[in-house]
């Protein structure tokens, strides 16, 4: 009786090589899973479906995570403005954490024996599916075909093309990753430390140069409307946001990072909605938070932000900062105005009821309409008091 692995499928170049190699080398029964997290049309979901039985899988599902991506982890990225290195979004870092759990289920489900992915020994992705498998279907085997055998990707075409798989080979020399919330792409370029990806590699080309103005609407800490059409779920308001703003060029970057096995790794990607969505929202924080809000919100979505990179995403630590950051969102409600261009995108401003630049108390370095000058002579005289007395005592002055 052939023994059962759930293969984490995308039909690309590495988990092509290893729905063959299980099904023909090893002669087990592939149950592919293709996790969505929002980057596949339903067209390409059933030419990755065909692809699959063509390579000879037992069964091949698909699994819809797009809305539970955005409701346990996109939020909380954007309540964070959570910007890897100040760069990256956490495109494909973050899904990944999604498609592992939903993998790891569906292994239980169907009561499999392996679960096997294509990730390399080089890379994050082997640790982050490797550990959320052993945290959620511990007694699941694991198996990793490009990693034990080592395997270059022009080895991986070698190999496929020896078994007669046909797929675009010059387009597959790419490893690129689509995703709601971003589309990482890797190449020999980002193997280099000073060449930049060409333009044919990006998967969205420029079409749009022409200037174009866009109002976003905010409730709570969440992307609702677009110029002013109300969206009835946030994933479908990203996706209209990509729709409008990617063919300008805008969100394309190469993010260098410290990989969690200790190298430096560099992945181009392209992400217009989030970055723009995390600028815009960021932008209405400082407008409607506090100071110590503000400066506590960065802590922890700083850590929130590495932790979930580096796989933690089940540590009950994250429900506790997800909370906070939930509790931090209720006054982050309005407009913010935003203007596209080519390669680029700037934030005219924003419109909100918990505005607290209000000029009903002062305005910035001209008037203001809640104390006097002798009060600010007091204020200035004690809020320096201890550093006054630190300096006296030491004799720091003399």
């Amino acid at each position: 009786m052939k023994k059962k692995v759930v293969l984490a499928y995308s039909g690309g170049l590495d988990t092509s090589f290893c729905c063959i190699y299980l099904t023909r080398d090893l002669d087990m029964e592939v149950h592919s899973v293709i996790v969505n997290t929002g980057g596949f049309s339903d067209e390409e979901l059933k030419a990755v479906e065909k692809r699959a039985y063509e390579m000879g899988v037992t069964s091949h599902h698909v699994v819809d995570e797009t809305i539970n991506f955005y409701d346990t982890c996109i939020r909380y990225l954007i309540y964070g403005n959570v910007l890897k290195n100040n760069t990256y979004p956490l495109s494909v870092s973050a899904e990944r954490v999604s498609q592992a759990t939903a993998i790891a289920n569906y292994a239980k489900e169907i009561n499999a024996e392996y679960v096997a992915h294509g990730s390399t020994g080089a890379g994050n992705d082997q640790v982050r599916f490797d550990m959320i498998f052993n945290i959620l279907v511990p007694e699941v085997q694991i198996l990793t075909p490009i990693r034990d055998l080592k395997l270059s990707r022009e080895e991986e075409i070698t190999y496929l093309k020896k078994h007669g798989v046909e797929m675009n080979f010059e387009k597959a020399k790419y490893s690129i990753n689509k995703g709601i919330w971003g589309t990482s792409v890797g190449g020999k370029e980002t193997l280099t430390s000073n060449q930049g990806l060409p333009e044919d590699a990006w998967p969205t080309q420029v079409s749009q140069t022409e200037p174009r103005k866009l109002e976003l609407t905010f409730e709570k800490g969440e992307l609702k409307a677009i110029d002013g059409t109300q969206y009835e779920h946030p994933t479908k308001a990203i996706q209209a946001l990509q729709a409008i703003a990617q063919p300008y060029g805008i969100g394309r970057d190469i993010h260098v990072g410290d990989t969690i096995i200790g190298i430096k790794g560099r992945v181009g990607f392209e992400a217009a909605a989030p970055i723009i969505i995390i600028k815009a929202h960021h932008t209405l924080e400082k407008h409607t938070l506090t100071k110590w809000q503000l400066s506590w919100k960065d802590q922890l979505s700083t850590f929130y932000g590495n932790w979930l990179h580096e796989g933690q995403f089940h540590d009950p630590i994250m429900r506790n900062i997800e909370a906070f950051l939930n509790d931090t969102q209720t006054q982050v409600s309005g407009k913010v105005f935003v203007e596209l261009n080519a390669y680029r995108f700037q934030i005219i401003g924003i419109e909100s009821d918990h505005d607290l630049m209000s000029n009903k108390f002062g305005t910035y370095g001209e008037m203001n309409n809640s104390w006097s000058g002798d009060d600010v002579k007091g204020f200035s005289k004690i809020f320096g008091n201890q550093v006054m007395i630190y300096h006296k005592v030491n004799k720091t002055n003399d």
